[in-house]
């Protein structure tokens, strides 16, 4: 049996992200939900992963800004934590940076999921801070 697979999402996919955005970052993590949403979002590269069932477990963005570009809004359902499917948006996002030229990927990652990057090959870059309340760590790798 092969492992969870993440694809670009579509406009049709936009309802289904944001749900899973609003469980994990505002009702999980206490986010304001007028700082998880953003203008970002409308020219961002959306990837997402569905269960089984075809829900939207997983999803990140992409922001392209020339041969760099940021990661962000990464998210998984608590249901599948550890289960591989933020690995394979996370995948699709590299995979999608390089298709778009980029060569290095930055992205402010929660402390908590900072072994999950590191495994990932991102390295961390300056000191912790708080973003939203939760304490961060700017981490960047190379494509």
């Amino acid at each position: 049996m092969s492992g969870p697979t993440a694809g670009v999402a579509g406009p049709a996919d936009r309802a289904g992200i944001a749900a899973l955005r609003t469980r994990v970052f505002v009702e999980e993590q206490g986010v304001p939900p007028e700082i998880e949403q953003d203008a970002a979002d409308d020219e961002a590269l959306h990837v997402l992963s569905r269960d089984e069932t075809g829900a939207v477990v997983a999803t990140g963005r992409l922001l392209v800004r020339g041969s760099s570009a940021g990661i962000g809004r990464m998210a998984a359902d608590a249901a599948v934590r550890g289960r591989g499917y933020g690995t394979a948006v996370l995948a699709e996002l590299h995979r999608q940076a390089v298709l778009h030229g980029v060569t290095e990927v930055e992205l402010h990652a929660q402390v908590s999921a900072r072994g999950f990057y590191e495994r990932a090959g991102y390295t961390a870059v300056g000191e912790e801070y708080q973003e939203a309340g939760i304490a961060h760590v700017t981490m960047r790798r190379r494509l």
